[in-house]
């Protein structure tokens, strides 16, 4: 267990007598002592992108914005797109749900983001230069977020993607009314202003050729699922069916293909809600989602669904198409077996659609890979990469939707993080150590009676009826006053925020305040291991630990 500030560096507790007063004279005999530590919020320990939440919402609630924009994105370098279309674990194991309602944190973060784009704050200048090179291969959220904790290492960092722009999936796969085009390039402009090179429209096909040819002392392979699996159906004009991931893709390269009246996509995932969402954006009176399991064992996050529900989309759930004839589909009627899985009952029902789009999941185009010596891939096509991210090829690291992983931005973005800091390390023939993780703090642990309620501030939305219109995004965001107020619902787990509950409570006088940012010192010659700071603490910040042999003896 250790001690420390969120932002300060983490100290051993075995030290802790070394730090505090009394350690010289005679001093009363106790079982126990208090000592104050940090412990890990549930919020910090769910954020794949490895954020320090606590800290950057310490920051907003005290009057710093950028203070708090510069905590996040010492991570997370595209704080306005991760407030936008992050699925915020973060809030899923919130404390503050235990009281009314979990912090706003996608919304808070997401005003830190769109703030730093209006006011035009740019990252702080990269280390100087390491005279390495390293090349990223794949403009999408992992690939961008490598080369900029690269860069800031003071290496020199290329990126050569496919598409004709970067992004990956945050641009051809997530609709404008998620992720606004302009947001994207705001911040990819940023990550370019640090030096990072960014070559599009350039397919890698020979990685051990780029890398001799470029001088590239590392690689870091992050080729989104841009590839859509297939799945044979009758059909009489094949014409009709389409894959969800060219659909967005041509949407989102300004094309309007036609679709027709009714649309049918078949999948449960959030690519088919965006399908069909994007559909009744094209004039489509009609998007019916057709799935063979049931809501609960839906892939799509429910506010996905729940979002295609409320703009008339309809999802027919335990049927799967059989066959495509004309205007009109064959869906069979599932059932689920003892364990769960779908399962034909003979019975057919027609339906009526002018396109199909097919949403059954994703694939890398990984085939250039299979000619680097060393590098291996799982059953499903997955690379297979060592707790480092690196390949069985020296020197070659892969991350984002290429390994065995939930495919989100927010993972991507924290493979990118991880990446980075084993290419450095490899590059310097150093070794990665990180210190152990504090314990996570739970609800059952702290003391809520000091908080009062405080209803959530949610974000305005467009009416159904306006969404469909066009493409304008959908979620506004919170103003100034909204996001300091969500920043104050923090409950600081495990950590203290100096509200000096302890000082009032010592019947000792043994709590000595050591001023505004500073937090507290315990004097050992008068503590008497009462507990009554320890039992008030409302964030459980102060631990009664066994008193140590030789202290209680002095």
């Amino acid at each position: 267990m250790t001690t420390g500030g969120p932002n300060e560096p983490r100290r051993d507790v075995a030290a802790l007598p070394d730090l505090l007063d009394g350690q010289a004279g005679a001093g009363p005999v106790r079982s126990r002592r208090p000592v104050y530590l940090d412990l890990l919020p549930p919020c910090n320990a769910g954020c794949p992108a490895g954020e320090n939440i606590q800290a950057w919402l310490a920051q907003i609630h005290a009057g710093r914005p950028e203070a708090a924009w510069r905590v996040l994105v010492q991570d997370n370098p595209l704080p306005a797109i991760h407030g936008r279309v992050c699925y915020h674990p973060c809030e899923s194991v919130c404390n503050r749900a235990e009281l009314d309602s979990a912090v706003s944190i996608h919304g808070v973060e997401r005003f830190l983001g769109d703030l730093a784009l209006e006011r035009g704050w740019c990252f702080d200048p990269p280390a100087a230069p390491s005279g390495r090179r390293v090349l990223v291969v794949g403009g999408g959220p992992s690939g961008l977020s490598a080369a900029y904790h690269l860069a800031r290492l003071g290496h020199a960092v290329e990126i050569r993607d496919a598409s004709d722009e970067p992004g990956g999936m945050m641009r051809y796969g997530i609709p404008a009314y998620r992720l606004p085009r302009d947001v994207l390039a705001g911040e990819i402009d940023r990550i370019a202003a640090l030096g990072v090179r960014i070559t599009c429209g350039h397919q890698v096909t020979d990685l051990a050729a780029e890398q001799r040819d470029g001088g590239f002392d590392a690689v870091f392979v992050a080729v989104g699922a841009h590839l859509s699996k297939r799945v044979d159906i009758p059909a009489r004009e094949a014409g009709r069916i389409v894959d969800a991931v060219s659909f967005l893709h041509s949407v989102a390269s300004g094309e309007r293909p036609e679709i027709g009246r009714r649309v049918a996509v078949y999948g449960g995932g959030n690519t088919a809600m965006d399908a069909a969402r994007v559909a009744r954006r094209l004039g489509a009176e009609e998007a019916l989602i057709v799935y063979r399991r049931t809501r609960g064992q839906m892939p799509a996050h429910p506010e996905e669904a729940e979002d295609a529900e409320r703009e008339g989309v309809r999802i027919n759930w335990l049927r799967t198409i059989a066959a495509v004839d004309g205007p009109e589909l064959t869906v069979e009627v599932m059932e689920l077996d003892r364990s769960g899985r779908p399962r034909g009952t003979g019975r057919f029902e027609t339906l009526a659609a002018d396109t199909v789009i097919l949403a059954l999941g994703q694939t890398t185009d990984a085939g250039f890979l299979h000619r680097v010596p060393g590098v291996d891939f799982t059953a499903d096509g997955t690379v297979v990469v060592s707790p480092s991210l690196m390949t069985g090829c020296p020197g070659v690291f892969a991350g984002g939707d290429m390994v065995p992983s939930e495919r989100t931005v927010t993972v991507g973005v924290g493979h990118g993080k991880k990446a980075a800091r084993h290419i450095d390390a490899y590059l310097r023939r150093a070794v990665v150590t990180r210190p152990a993780k504090h314990d996570v703090v739970t609800f059952d642990r702290l003391h809520p009676w000091y908080f009062g309620a405080a209803p959530r501030r949610d974000q305005v939305e467009l009416e159904p009826a306006a969404r469909i219109a066009d493409f304008t995004e959908v979620v506004g965001g919170l103003d100034g006053e909204q996001a300091t107020y969500e920043a104050g619902r923090c409950l600081s787990c495990g950590n203290c925020f100096e509200c000096d509950g302890c000082l009032g409570a010592c019947p000792e006088t043994a709590i000595i305040k050591l001023g505004a940012g500073n937090r507290y010192r315990i004097d050992l010659d008068r503590c008497t291991g009462c507990a009554e700071c320890h039992d008030q603490c409302p964030v459980h910040a102060i631990e009664m630990v066994p008193e140590q042999q030789g202290v209680a003896d002095q």
